[in-house]
């Protein structure tokens, strides 16, 4: 058996064990066996982190806006120059295709951090104004402090990205949390990115990476210091983070489940949509908040949607490892991912036809075959709750009133898509649907200058765009006597 690979916090610009000695087991999802270990990070190191942040917070919220600018494209750049290493440490976080990892998240999170380098310079208030006789106002941007940030296991090292280039680019400091079973990506960028704040001369406090599991996340959220708590994940953990960060009033950041409707109308190019549906529903093993993992389809194509599904989820192949070029997605992250999309099949109704699918794949690692289940009533508990694998449900509706009915008759609302030629009725559907995002005859496109987020219990705040830069901003107004 090869050595384990030893993890480390990094703070205040130096790569350090938990302050008790404590570490976390970290398990390869492609062979389900441990290959590294991470520190189980308690009080005393969410204190040094949080310091150190709080520390560097002064120098860098008066930095200009062209070194923050500055700084992210050095963070770009270095991601862009050492692609194949941190491409092989997500690999072995998530055991995903490397190739894809490689095109579809490394190449990305460079240009999303470059995007936020550009938003840097576009840190402005409003010109002078007399809103009353014989007075002036201005109204400042400000960055709002410490950031306690939690990122997912989904997308680790995207979803970190997502949380810190906008925070940085408005002048916080940050302090970043992995899932506990993904750290090795952020730990090594953590690095990286301490390499290039000392070449700079800039404070090594503006960015800490600190490992550890929920309870680690608790004490972030609650600690004294930051000013922000922002998290990717489930509902149950925006839930206890909204309720943490009660406790003395600090502003939340929130993205968390879905529950994606794709609806397909009788005018849909049928072979269009079930491409586009099957891989936006098995692209990363679904474990995507914004997967099209429940398809709804006029019913009079429902059974050749549901067998053309089928047949394309047939051949949809996982497996195989991170360097099968033929595998369009890896194993489900952990064993309680497993056995949560195991009993979501479990559990069908009997009313319920799984169409293709529907097992584990292998007997080492945490492999699931691709699913299509149809037969399938609104409030089953499949239709409800989030699956997060690669799982998509389908049924049939009669008109625009029932599908728009369907859709939005769930607690999530991140995003959608709709699957029709016709220009108007896609437009009265986009109104309709009550997500943050809603494609028309594609699925799960992003762009780095777009918002992401939703509504209901998907959560608030937006990702990506000028829109989630603000988030990461507070208010100033000033007022002068003339």
């Amino acid at each position: 058996m090869s050595e384990l690979l030893v993890l480390r916090n990094h703070i205040d610009g130096e790569y350090t064990d938990a302050a008790d000695g404590r570490r976390l087991e970290v398990t390869d999802p492609v062979t389900g066996e441990v290959y590294a270990s991470s520190p189980l990070s308690g009080a005393a190191d969410v204190d040094a982190a949080m310091a150190a942040a709080a520390a560097a917070f002064p120098t860098w919220r008066d930095a200009t806006p062209s070194t923050r600018q500055k700084l992210l494209l050095r963070i770009a750049d270095a991601v862009e120059a050492r692609a194949e290493e941190i491409a092989d440490a997500e690999c072995r976080n998530t055991g995903k295709p490397r190739a894809l990892t490689l095109t579809e998240e490394i190449a990305p999170i460079v240009d999303q951090i470059r995007f936020f380098a550009g938003a840097a310079r576009l840190l402005e208030g409003r010109s002078a104004g007399e809103y009353m006789e014989g007075m002036t106002s201005i109204v400042r941007r400000e960055p709002i402090g410490v950031c306690a940030q939690v990122a997912p296991w989904n997308y680790p090292l995207m979803m970190g990205v997502w949380k810190f280039a906008p925070a940085l680019a408005a002048g916080n400091t940050v302090v970043l949390k992995p899932s506990d079973t993904t750290p090795a990506s952020t730990v090594l960028l953590a690095g990286i990115i301490g390499d290039i704040l000392a070449e700079m001369g800039l404070p090594a406090g503006i960015f800490n990476v600190v490992c550890g599991d929920r309870e680690t996340g608790r004490l972030m959220v609650e600690h004294p210091t930051p000013a922000m708590a922002a998290i990717t994940g489930s509902v149950r953990a925006g839930m206890q983070v909204a309720a943490s960060a009660s406790k003395d009033i600090k502003r939340v950041h929130l993205e968390l489940g879905g529950k994606a409707p794709a609806v397909v109308f009788e005018d849909a190019d049928v072979a269009e949509a079930v491409a586009g549906i099957s891989l936006a529903g098995f692209f990363n093993a679904g474990q995507d908040c914004t997967a099209a993992t429940r398809v709804l389809v006029h019913e009079s194509i429902h059974d050749a949607f549901v067998s053309a599904l089928a047949k394309a989820a047939a051949g949809t192949k996982t497996g195989g490892g991170i360097d099968d070029e033929d595998v369009l997605y890896g194993p489900l992250n952990n064993a309680d991912q497993l056995a949560q999309v195991s009993g979501f099949i479990d559990r069908l109704p009997a009313h319920a036809t799984v169409e293709s699918g529907g097992h584990r794949v292998g007997e080492k690692g945490f492999f699931y075959a691709p699913t299509v289940v149809s037969g399938l009533e609104q409030d089953d508990e499949i239709i409800q709750n989030e699956v997060f694998g690669p799982v998509i449900t389908v049924q049939p509706f009669s008109d625009e009133a029932q599908a728009i009915s369907y859709a939005n008759g769930v607690e999530y609302a991140l995003a959608s898509s709709v699957w029709t030629k016709d220009h108007a009725r896609a437009m009265r559907m986009s109104r309709a649907l009550d997500f943050g995002c809603v494609w028309i005859n594609t699925h799960m496109i992003l762009a780095a200058e777009m918002p992401h987020g939703g509504y209901k219990k998907s959560g608030y705040g937006k990702d990506l765009s000028a829109y989630g830069f603000e988030d990461y901003t507070r208010i100033k107004h000033i007022m002068t006597a003339l």
